[in-house]
């Protein structure tokens, strides 16, 4: 299975309460932060009602989180509907929202993402994943060539793109490529095991 980009920096504390919540995000994103942080693997408020449909009630903290992720969501884009160019307000919108499996949704935003940072390829390649799970197949194909072209040896791209040619595809030889190449560019890729027992499988 596919997986976005994992950023190595902090993510932003949701601050006790609400109010607290929607003041230090806003404030941090009007000051001009450009970096996006690491994200998380929120559960939001829509699927939380989702389940809740199907499921026992959600304890009390399980409520409490998935209101403190829909206020985040809330304040992203609150930052975006004002400041549309702001760079690491799309970053986390979009980290929300895939995380949460909004695929779709995410989309738009890696993409504006993109055009504010042409260059960065994990947020190229976070919108490839994200096309492929919204059922894009082709656009994430054409968009993991622009990550490549960004930077040939790019771990999770590589890693990602075989996974798309073997699952999708159904190339056997392409998933073999991209694999290999990596293990050759990135030897101490954190799942190189894992990437030479696929190559393995796939030759048998």
């Amino acid at each position: 299975m596919t997986g976005r980009h994992q950023d190595s920096t902090t993510p932003l504390t949701v601050v006790t309460g609400i109010a607290g919540v929607m003041f230090g995000i806003i404030v941090g994103y009007m000051l001009g932060v450009s970096q996006p942080p690491g994200g998380s693997n929120p559960v939001t408020a829509a699927i939380a009602q989702t389940e809740a449909s199907t499921a026992a009630p959600a304890s009390p903290a399980a409520a409490a989180t998935a209101s403190a992720k829909e206020t985040e969501l809330q304040a992203y884009r609150k930052v975006l509907a004002s400041d549309p160019q702001n760079l690491r307000a799309n970053v986390e919108l979009a980290n929300l929202l895939y995380d949460a499996g909004r695929y779709a949704e995410a989309i738009p935003y890696y993409r504006q993402a993109f055009t504010l940072d042409p260059t960065n390829v994990n947020v190229s390649t976070d919108l490839a994943t994200a096309l492929y799970y919204a059922g894009r197949v082709d656009d994430a194909l054409g968009q993991f060539d622009r990550s490549l072209a960004l930077n040939p040896r790019h771990g999770q791209t590589l890693y990602n793109l075989g996974i798309v040619k073997r699952d999708a595809k159904s190339d056997r030889q392409g998933a073999i490529a991209a694999w290999e190449r990596l293990l050759t560019s990135d030897p101490d890729y954190p799942d190189a095991a894992k990437v030479r027992t696929m190559v393995a499988e796939l030759k048998q």
